[in-house]
């Protein structure tokens, strides 16, 4: 019987399944929303079992689209939104409080309490500049504010994972507690050089290590489902965060490669191949998915708010019925007429880091309309990625020719032409735009041998289109000036004198 690979893309506002065949051709998807809590101003929650189960429904939901069954099924792959935090009792397998998510910045205070040799050490061990973003601080909060939850943690009872452990351990019933390298170097609490939990950070933030999961390469069979969940066992076979997926998924195998992702947020990442590049310009240094020990790295560049912007168009100020649609609306007029919005909903990221930064329109005039706001909107996205592609080139002392696209929003012609535009860069996209849940698919089939080689891999790839730049330099940099301007108004606003 002809075998698939199932990838399960776990992101943070739907859980996603994708069966895909040899060619890496989708075969059958379903997708669900699940709900977000913001509890307070700058807090983001989800519920660490409403994941589990929107996961679980839409994975056996693909499998009945497809039309196949799970003996078909040569193994699963496993993607993630990176960073958000959950802890449960080991026992019950239930949270003891809502994961925290990876936008969540109710710990930015704490952070910035560290002092300044604390922090060098954690951007030298980790790779990462001291942020809220990352779980490290989530899992102390959670330890300090849950009551009786740091006791339960030091007898052993409690478990900590990003969500690609926690969906791994519930789809093995409990059986096995583990995480991939790409995940576990987005905690804040792994050395990417020695490639182990690291013991001093740990030590200061009062985390026990026996809450902490077992790390293996990306490719590698961590276990089998239980038999209950599709009426067979499935081998569980790749982990990745979603933007090291992403990457994979591009194949971008090179020193030099580069994509990004236009999904809830933004991510530019490059591969550094085995060299673990330290950036002076706000960036960080991570690990890339790997299919052995020997890992490779890269360079990324987080901006938090992208596509969540347009939600926030949709959902909050009711200006388009659908993400789509604003495309339509944007062509309705030929540029901002002076507005820029800066979408620091919950601080601004790379290369900035600034938890204090805060979302806020500028430039509006009487003649401003809802057609404005919706083009400055999209046309932030690309600003924000221009600020992360130009501190990457100076990191990197180099000028890159060409970005591979990928991600919903990639899909938006307006935005894509004026990112190609304001970066004077040939803007790459895909034939295929789901490249993040491609990429752990890629991950599970090369551990089972579904796949032979990242060789046979690449020639999967096929691009669509290509965004050559078409305005004016000049009038590429005003609008740019204008954009920095606007940052400079955004910064600090939540910082209380």
């Amino acid at each position: 019987m002809k075998q698939y690979i199932m990838a399960l893309d776990q992101g943070t506002t739907s859980s996603r399944t994708i069966i895909f065949d040899g060619d890496g051709t989708a075969v059958g998807t379903a997708q669900q929303e699940f709900t977000q809590y913001y509890p307070n101003p700058g807090w983001v929650e989800h519920d660490a079992m409403e994941i589990w189960q929107s996961q679980l429904t839409v994975a056996r939901e693909a499998v009945e689209k497809a039309g196949i069954e799970a003996s078909q099924i040569a193994a699963i792959g496993i993607t993630n939104q990176r960073e958000t935090t959950i802890v449960w009792n080991r026992h019950t397998g239930e949270p003891v409080y809502k994961a925290i998510v990876w936008q969540c910045r109710r710990t930015a205070e704490m952070v910035d309490d560290f002092d300044e040799e604390f922090s060098r050490y954690i951007k030298k061990t980790t790779g990462l500049v001291p942020d809220a973003y990352f779980s490290a601080s989530k899992v102390k909060w959670i330890l300090d504010n849950v009551a009786g939850a740091r006791e339960m943690a030091q007898a052993g009872d409690l478990l900590f994972g990003t969500v690609d452990t926690w969906l791994i351990w519930n789809l093995t019933g409990g059986r096995v507690f583990v995480t991939d390298y790409t995940n576990a170097s987005r905690t804040m609490m792994f050395d990417i050089h020695k490639r182990c939990w690291d013991h001093h950070i740990l030590e200061v933030l009062d985390i026990p290590e026996c809450m902490l999961p077992k790390v293996c390469p990306s490719s590698f069979v961590y276990g089998e489902t239980d038999e209950k969940i599709f009426g067979a066992p499935v081998k569980i076979a790749g982990a990745a965060g979603d933007q090291q997926a992403a990457l994979f998924g591009q194949c971008c195998f090179e020193p030099g490669d580069v994509k990004n992702t236009y999904g809830t947020g933004c991510f530019l990442l490059m591969n550094t191949g085995r060299r673990a590049v330290e950036s002076n310009h706000g960036l960080v240094t991570t690990i890339a998915a790997s299919c052995s020990d020997d890992v490779e790295y890269a360079l990324e560049g987080s901006v938090f708010v992208a596509g969540a912007s347009i939600q926030w168009l949709r959902d909050s100020m009711k200006m388009i019925d659908s993400a789509p649609a604003s495309e339509a609306l944007a062509r309705q007029v030929e540029d901002t007429d002076g507005v820029y919005i800066v979408p620091a909903f919950t601080g601004l990221g790379a290369p900035y880091w600034n938890p204090y930064a805060r979302g806020l329109v500028v430039g509006l005039t009487r003649g401003s309309e809802n057609t404005h706001f919706v083009r400055a909107t999209l046309e932030s996205i690309a600003y924000q990625t221009y600020d992360v592609l130009k501190a990457m080139e100076k990191d990197m002392g180099m000028c890159l020719k060409s970005l591979k696209v990928d991600g919903g929003a990639a899909a938006n012609r307006l935005l894509m032409q004026f990112q190609a535009d304001i970066l004077r860069t040939d803007v790459l996209k895909p034939e295929y735009l789901e490249t993040t849940a491609l990429g752990a698919a890629y991950l599970a089939g090369l551990a089972v041998g579904y796949w032979q080689s990242k060789e046979e891999i690449r020639t999967n790839w096929k691009l669509r289109t290509t965004y050559h730049p078409q305005m004016d330099k000049e009038l590429a940099e005003h609008k740019l000036k204008g954009w920095a301007r606007a940052v400079k108004c955004a910064l600090m606003w939540a910082q209380e004198e």
